[in-house]
Parts: C-alpha cells; structure tokens; sequence
C-alpha cells in the first residue's frame, strides 16, 4: 500500500501522527449465542441499531433429493410489496480479538528534487511497518560569496599534444618597392664555381678600329686538299680573369608579380604551458532546501 502526500514546503507531522495510529487486525468472530424463546408480539419498530460484525459462514447442507417437477400453475398478479419487518436483536458481542502489532516507521530513500518543485514524501507499507521516502527539492544558488586569498601556483604540467594545423591564411596585400639601398663594399673573390651552361649570344658589339695592314707574305704554292679531320676534344676552360672593377648599380626593374604562397610549413613545437593562474574564490553553500 502506498501513500503519497505533496506540499509546498514541509512535511504534514499530524497525517504521519495519525498513520501511526493505525489499527491492527479485527479478530476472529466470537460464536453466536443461542436463540431466544419464543417470538412476542411485533413491537414498534426501534431505531436501526449498530450493525455487528459478520458472523462466520456455516458449512454447506448437503443436496437433498430432487422431487418432481409440478405442473406449471397460471401466473398470479404481482402483490403489493410488503412492509419491512422488524430488525432482529442485536447478537452478543463477540470477545475481543488479539492485540495487533504497533507498526514501526523506517526512513528510506532521500532524494534531492528539482529547484522550485514541491516536497513529497511516499509511504510503503510492509507486514512489519512502514517506510517513507521523501523528495526534497534542491534550494537556489547563493550569492557569490568574497574572493579568497590566492593558493599556491601549481607545478607546471605537461606540453600538451601539438594541435592539428589550421587553415592557411589569405595572402595580404604587396606592399611597396622599399627604396633601394646603398651598394655595399665589393666583397672578396669566391671560389670558382663549376662552368656552368653556355648562355646565348650576346648582341654584337661595335667594331673596333682597324688596325694597319701588315706587309703582305709571299704566295705559297698551294697544296692538295687533305681529307677533314675529326674535330678534336675542346681544350680545358682557362682560368677566369681578374676580375674587373665594379660598374655602376643600374636602375631597381620594376617589381615582378607575387609569386604563388609556398606550401605552409610544419608547425613549430609546442612552446611551455604557462604557469597555473590562482584558484578562483569559492562562492558561499547555498541553503539547504526544505
């Protein structure tokens, strides 16, 4: 059997005084005394009297013979209904049954309820008592209380795990050709490097002014054609001339277009955590609910 009582705040201790109380088992019921004498006359119908408790179910008679089935007789009208006889005495008063059990009361389970909901407490019945389990709605949050004193700094903890790379960013915008700089001092000859390809012709240059004509040889006699030879090896580059005295530095050509972003490079490692900020102050414990 279960009870559930709901309030808006506290508990009802005279509903649960009063479940306390309850009433053991009714005994069994006593006998019924032996019949009167013989009935007198019909007195004045008394006032009904308290109705007495339901006496035990005597035991079925046994089935007597069945007799044979009688002509059906007509159909009589239907009498007035008769007036309603007296009530009988009042049997004796059974003995009193045995005394029940005093019902104990156990707490059980205690459950914190939403905010703003009501209280409710829940009674089960058991053959040896009663058990009442009670839903407390939880209070609201208190005020923020003042912020306490700084704790110690924690011990720095471990670099985390590198984080994935994020999207690359949009190219801003090329800024302007800064002025061009002095020309520096001429450095010291490098070593030479390794010939490289030969670049293409440059533009012919101005003739050069002719020199005197030389006397003129004698005439050999001329000889017969030889068959052409292979070409032979080309000879080994000589050595790179001094080099000469540094012209003057040439106008800055114009800025050519910004070439296309090179792939993002890999993200550097993860620099050291930071030192632990203080504790936060603790806010003050709200009041309990009801």
């Amino acid at each position: 059997m279960n009870r559930k009582f709901n309030s808006g705040c506290c508990l009802d201790i005279d509903r649960l005084l009063q479940i306390a109380r309850v009433t053991g088992p009714t005994g069994p019921t006593g006998p019924t005394g032996p019949s009167g004498g013989p009935t007198g006359p019909t007195g004045a119908r008394g006032a009904t009297g308290a109705i007495g408790p339901t006496g035990p179910t005597g035991a079925t008679g046994p089935t007597g013979p069945q007799g044979p089935t009688g002509a059906t007789g007509v159909t009589g009208p239907t009498g007035s209904t008769g007036p309603t006889g007296p009530t009988g005495a009042t049997g004796a008063t059974g003995p009193t049954g045995p005394t029940g059990t005093i019902p104990t009361f156990a707490i059980g389970e205690v459950t914190t309820g939403a905010p703003g909901t009501n209280a409710s407490v829940t009674l089960t019945q058991s053959p040896t008592g009663y058990t009442l389990s009670f839903v407390i709605p939880q209070g609201p949050t208190g005020p923020t209380g003042p912020e306490g004193t700084a704790g110690t700094e924690g011990a720095t903890g471990p670099t985390g795990p590198t984080g994935p790379t994020g999207p690359e960013g949009v190219a801003g915008a090329e800024g302007a050709t800064g002025p061009t700089g002095p020309t520096g001092a001429q450095g010291l000859a490098g070593t030479e490097g390794a010939t490289g390809p030969t670049g293409p012709t440059g533009p012919e240059g101005a003739a050069g002014a002719e020199g005197a004509t030389g006397p003129t040889g004698p005439t050999g006699a001329q000889g017969l054609a030889g068959t052409e030879g292979a070409t032979g090896p080309t000879g080994p580059t000589g050595p790179e001339g001094a080099a000469g005295a540094e012209g003057a530095t040439g106008p800055t050509g114009p800025t050519g277009p910004e070439g296309a972003a090179g792939a993002e490079g890999a993200t550097g490692p993860t620099g050291p955590e930071g030192p632990t900020g203080p504790t936060g102050p603790t806010g003050p414990t709200g009041p309990t609910g009801p």
